[in-house]
């Protein structure tokens, strides 16, 4: 029987996705254009990894440069001035809060994010959302870490766990903890692809509750 929801959030549960790659392209823009190019296509092809990763593989692969602590603080604090308020302000997924709302009382909700925790949590705070979730969980812990520590926290086992991502993050945390996994790839064509996953495909969250319904019965057989 399943009885915990873990939600990724940016393009899972809040179409945020596009606020920080215009993000990533602001903040490196006065280096021309194929830098841009190159940073937002590493952005998007490692969706669920932090930006305290992301800074430092973007200086050290594509910049080839040092980056001093100094200037990764700064780039940390003008990213989140750029898209704090524009994802409190960004629409919910399609049928995200209307499945939230309809099953709150069913299973145990919790947010496994890449987005800082502190940002995080004002975040959810400031879109009044936080009352559907047991946890909001955000980096600079990996996911997989997030993860199994909610896992014991609020005692839910592997098998009775559903993990709703959309990045190959999400899929890996899920698959290393033995935790089913729905993709939610939304209906974008260049949605960045999960090699080797065969599982279902949402478009949006309006299918979210017969996906599970579905799970339940192949549980049960």
């Amino acid at each position: 029987m399943i009885r915990g929801i873990a939600f990724d959030f940016d393009g899972v549960l809040v179409e945020s996705v596009d606020v920080k790659t215009k993000a990533y392209a602001r903040l490196f823009e006065e280096y021309g254009e194929g830098v841009v190019s190159r940073v937002v296509d590493y952005h998007l092809t490692n969706g669920g990894i932090s930006r305290f990763v992301k800074f430092r593989v973007i200086y050290s692969e594509i910049l080839n440069k040092p980056l001093s602590e100094k200037k990764f603080q700064s780039l940390c604090d003008e990213f989140s001035n750029i898209v704090v308020d524009e994802v409190v302000a960004a629409p919910w997924v399609e049928g995200a809060r209307e499945f939230l709302e309809n099953n709150k009382n069913r299973y145990l909700f919790f947010i496994v994010s890449g987005t800082p925790q502190d940002e995080l949590e004002s975040i959810v705070q400031r879109r009044e959302m936080g009352h559907y979730f047991c946890e909001v969980l955000g980096s600079p812990k990996n996911k997989e870490t997030l993860l199994k520590g909610a896992l014991s926290r609020l005692k839910l086992f592997p098998e009775e766990t559903v993990f709703v991502g959309d990045a190959e993050t999400d899929w890996n945390a899920a698959k290393e903890l033995g935790v089913t996994f729905l993709w939610r790839r939304g209906d974008s064509s260049d949605a960045p692809l999960l090699n080797g996953y065969s599982g279902p495909q949402l478009i949006s969250l309006s299918s979210l509750e017969e996906n599970l319904k579905i799970l339940q019965k192949e549980m049960t057989l």
